[in-house]
């Protein structure tokens, strides 16, 4: 296996490899792969299978349904990316890990790449996981058939934060989560749809009570709508970039 090495590097260890780059060929993540500022990896786990069968996975000590990854195979796989890729963190995409935020993707987007262990069947043998110490991240509190959708939405939320791939980076502090809320409401033309009207302060072209308009709808959807990111953006500290004041009349 040999990789590239480009600004950010995605590897994913699967059982399926075809269902790469699916939708990250597409679209920005599409065209940033074409234009090199990302490359993508796999890794097919089944290649370190060594029975004639290339039997990647057994029954569960002490019974119950499903299959199990075996260890050996898993931590060959592991072991040849990490003697070709040993700066990439190893994450290991899971329902039973911590969940993923923005702040986390931030920090993987910030970094050399990412290399995503993808479970399949009832998961994978816990003594692998306890040798490599993979971070464990999850998507939420749902069940996927395995790791790979889990991974391709992970390295698109990484992918768009790299420069060059978002066209107006302004947007990017403008989205759910950047400032702790959720996003505020858009609108474009036409001015008048179905009897609903644009909010007329967006017509108004004062930025100033634009801008206050937009956090206050951002916190009040972000409390309505999601208590727990309420709560903390109630405990951050509030710093003058953050703050938006409400403008004066003679502003």
């Amino acid at each position: 296996m040999a990789l590239t090495a480009p600004p950010w590097t995605a590897v994913v260890l699967t059982l399926f490899p075809e269902m790469f780059p699916g939708p990250l060929g597409l679209s920005l993540a599409g065209q940033a792969l074409k234009a090199g500022v990302w490359a993508l990896e796999t890794v097919d786990i089944r290649t370190f299978a060594r029975d004639k069968h290339h039997s990647v996975d057994d029954a569960p000590y002490g019974g119950g349904p499903g299959m199990v990854l075996r260890p050996d195979v898993v931590n060959a796989a592991i072991g040849d990316l990490r003697a070709l890729a040993p700066e990439l963190p190893l994450v290991h995409l899971t329902p039973r890990g911590r969940r993923l935020d923005q702040s986390q993707v931030q920090a993987l987007a910030s970094g050399p790449g990412v290399a995503l262990l993808c479970g399949r069947y009832e998961g994978i043998d816990e003594r692998v996981l306890d040798a490599w110490q993979p971070d464990e991240i999850s998507l939420g509190d749902f069940v996927l058939s395995g790791g790979e959708p889990a991974a391709i939405a992970l390295i698109d939320a990484c992918i768009r934060l790299l420069p060059g791939v978002v066209g107006a980076e302004q947007s990017l502090h403008e989205e759910s989560f950047e400032h702790g809320l959720l996003e505020y409401p858009q609108y474009t033309r036409p001015r008048v749809w179905q009897d609903r009207e644009v909010p007329e302060i967006l017509l108004s072209g004062h930025h100033a009570r634009i801008e206050a308009w937009r956090r206050a709808e951002a916190e009040a959807m972000t409390r309505a709508r999601r208590p727990d990111l309420w709560s903390a953006y109630l405990r951050r500290p509030r710093c003058a970039a953050e703050a938006v004041a409400a403008p004066t009349d003679d502003e």
